[in-house]
């Protein structure tokens, strides 16, 4: 599959380096093809193709958007996303790591709202880096669980296969309001590992019975 990344730092290029490996096409989008991220990112890995953002969203068939999340309105402010499928792996934190947006909406929908041409899927977003550079936990009998959130079925569906290749079993939560609830999660791993010292390499399973 031909996939696109805005966005290819920590979290970026573990996505992207993952998914090259697993026989994915992966192209950097980037309208500055001289920055620092993206020549550190073809650094390290050399199969990655460079286009601009424009060209990179005519091209392939998912987007993944893993900015920092004050960029983004900037960022896809003039993009046409042509009905395609944008994976949001962004999160809006403030001070103290709170919700970055006061908790009253999510990232993922303001991104639906500044982005209407896209079918935006929250993803990759309730673990940090780590567990995108490595998803395997060998000791026990069952993957991590990802757990999604978006409008469109069909777009939650067609993403299933790449949270299968990276080692997850996916788990569809519901719409994109739900994607205020998956941030909450990021704050919730990112306060215990970065700010109270547990080691980063757990993950949330889901067990049903």
């Amino acid at each position: 599959m031909d996939i696109a990344f805005i966005g290819i730092g920590k979290v970026g290029f573990a996505l992207a380096n993952n998914l090259q490996q697993k026989g994915h096409n992966v192209i950097i989008a980037n309208d500055n093809p001289n920055s620092d991220s993206a020549q550190t990112a073809l650094a390290k890995n050399p199969a990655f193709k460079m286009q601009s953002v424009k060209e990179a969203i005519s091209h392939v068939e998912i987007v993944f958007l893993a900015t920092p999340f004050s960029v983004v309105e900037e960022v896809l402010s003039a993009l046409d996303f042509e009905n395609k499928i944008l994976v949001d792996c962004t999160n809006p934190v403030g001070p103290g790591i709170s919700h970055g947006l006061e908790s009253e909406v999510s990232g993922s929908e303001k991104i639906q709202e500044w982005t209407p041409s896209a079918k935006v899927v929250k993803a990759f977003t309730i673990y940090g880096y780590e567990n995108f550079e490595d998803s395997t936990y060998p000791a026990y009998p069952i993957k991590p669980v990802m757990l999604i959130a978006g409008n469109d079925d069909q777009a939650k569906d067609s993403l299933i296969p790449i949270i299968t290749d990276l080692g997850f079993e996916a788990k569809d939560t519901g719409g994109l309001d739900q994607a205020l609830h998956l941030e909450h999660m990021t704050l919730l791993w990112v306060k215990m590992v970065r700010r109270d010292g547990h080691r980063p390499n757990f993950v949330w399973g889901y067990l049903e019975r």
